[in-house]
């Protein structure tokens, strides 16, 4: 395959929407068997704008529709400094640090991706789908009046994926090697009382993997993708 006028499988303008739900029946769970005292929740829907790019292959730009949700299992404790412990709609689970108006959460948590197949001069090369562990750190503060402003960073490395082989696929090549990768993520967004809140996120996200693998022909694994999303989202 050589890369060239190609396109990926999302097509044209990207006229379908990504859904990326990060929240379900996890989250349900927890709501139904956690005792109310021990709740602390948010939910938000967010919309915008997502371009992918796969090695030398053209970006390709579509609209993207996010939920997502966290609740805490346990909350902080300011007198002893015990963390809050948190949980989400992905498979995760970490500790929250707060003093004052800062606050640092760590993570570990599972992510299953799948990469669409891409057309390279009129070849179909079907991507295997990931899966990996991730244990992102996110730094927040607050502040304006009353403290209802609000700014976070979110970082994350990603660690060896795991590979299992589309089934579309009709050549078996063995799993690209992998480099590194990282995920960024900073948000802003404001607190309108005590239920609802606004929020707008920047997030960019990048795969390498080893350059001239077999398993990676034309580096069609190496991934680039910047994500730009508003949305609204409730306390509970």
């Amino acid at each position: 395959m050589k890369p060239c006028k190609a396109d990926l499988v999302r097509r044209e303008v990207r006229k379908e929407v990504r859904i990326a739900v990060h929240i379900g029946f996890f989250l349900l769970f927890l709501l139904a068997t956690v005792p109310a005292y021990c709740q602390r929740g948010t939910l938000d829907l967010n919309v915008g704008q997502v371009s992918d790019q796969f090695g030398a292959l053209p970006s390709v730009s579509g609209a993207v529709v996010d939920i997502d949700g966290q609740v805490a299992i346990f909350k902080a404790n300011a007198k002893t400094g015990r963390p809050a412990i948190v949980g989400g709609g992905e498979i995760r689970g970490g500790v929250v640090f707060g003093a004052h108006n800062f606050s640092v959460e760590v993570d570990g948590e599972v992510r299953r991706i799948y990469t669409p197949p891409a057309n390279v001069s009129g070849e179909i090369f079907n991507r295997s789908r990931m899966q990996l562990f991730e244990l992102p750190v996110t730094l927040k503060y607050k502040f304006g009046p009353d403290k209802r402003a609000f700014i976070s960073i979110k970082g994350e490395p990603e660690f060896t994926p795991h590979f299992k082989a589309s089934s579309l696929a009709t050549v078996a090549l063995p799993n690209p090697g992998f480099d590194h990768g990282y995920m960024l993520r900073g948000s802003v967004g404001y607190d309108f009382g005590k239920w609802w809140y606004v929020k707008g996120t920047y997030e960019t996200r990048y795969f390498k993997f080893n350059p001239n693998d077999i398993g990676n022909p034309n580096n069609l694994y190496n991934w680039k993708s910047n994500l730009i999303t508003g949305g609204v989202g409730v306390r509970f």
